[in-house]
């Protein structure tokens, strides 16, 4: 019985729910950047390049051979552009989640109270205060 009680505990932690609600959040805005990048980044991209699809650069090393309508050995290619369309997909997500954890971070800061400062400690004696000192003190056991 003790197996099933720590499972039941490990699985209601707090940290296993905010990571499966972090991975479920991940994926929808995944989609969602992907969307971003093919839909509305890359065709003005490709506009500005002269009309160029990203998605269909490749480098072809062996063509497709074909008998008739049927494909009997596919094409042999480097999809580059493909590559391209991750890497500016990469970019946007880095970009997305900086720009979160730094608004995070600056909410943080601003709910945080700065700390108190600490208490002044007394100032130390300079060395010429000890010679005072020492001075007065053996100027009053002479006086004894």
């Amino acid at each position: 019985m003790g197996f099933v009680k720590e499972f039941k505990e490990f699985a209601v932690k707090g940290n296993v729910v905010d990571m499966a609600v972090g991975v479920i959040i991940g994926g929808a805005f995944g989609k969602i950047v992907t969307s971003l990048v093919n839909d509305v980044i890359m065709p003005p991209l490709g506009y500005l390049t002269g009309g160029v699809d990203f998605a269909n650069l490749k480098l072809v090393l062996k063509k497709a051979v074909m008998e008739g309508e049927t494909v009997t050995t596919p094409e042999v290619a480097i999809s580059y552009g493909l590559f391209i369309n991750n890497i500016v997909n990469f970019l946007i997500v880095a970009l997305v989640i900086f720009a979160v954890v730094k608004a995070m971070n600056n909410l943080k800061r601003k709910k945080e109270a700065p700390p108190a400062p600490a208490p002044a400690a007394p100032p130390k004696p300079t060395d010429v205060d000890l010679l005072i000192e020492i001075r007065d003190l053996l100027k009053k056991q002479k006086g004894e």
